[in-house]
């Protein structure tokens, strides 16, 4: 039994959103996953709270958020997670930084 840490796509077209998710290696990439552990939405966003002036300077950010004490349960019990979301994971400190060997 392989369990993946991997990325469910969700949106319209042209506007995905994925909700990032712990699921069976072979089950269909929108199935039903075992937990779902964050969420990631790829297109860039503005800030809200700034002044225009602000607004307009300032960068827009990718939005993640991730609950990292099931992140790092998922991959210390041997989870393995997809390219994307191992590059996630780096982001938020729970990669080592290592290269991941392919099997």
């Amino acid at each position: 039994m392989v369990v993946r840490i991997r990325l469910a796509r969700f949106g319209n077209k042209h506007q995905p959103f994925y909700n990032i998710v712990v699921a069976q290696a072979r089950s269909a990439r929108n199935s039903k996953p075992l937990e779902v552990i964050g969420t990631y939405n790829p297109v860039p966003q503005r800030p809200t709270n700034l002044s225009d002036e602000e607004a307009r300077s300032a960068r827009p950010y990718k939005e993640v958020s991730l609950d990292r004490s099931r992140a790092k349960y998922w991959i210390g019990v041997g989870a393995q997670p997809s390219d994307g979301v191992w590059r996630l994971l780096s982001l938020a400190g729970i990669g080592d930084g290592r290269t991941k060997t392919q099997n």
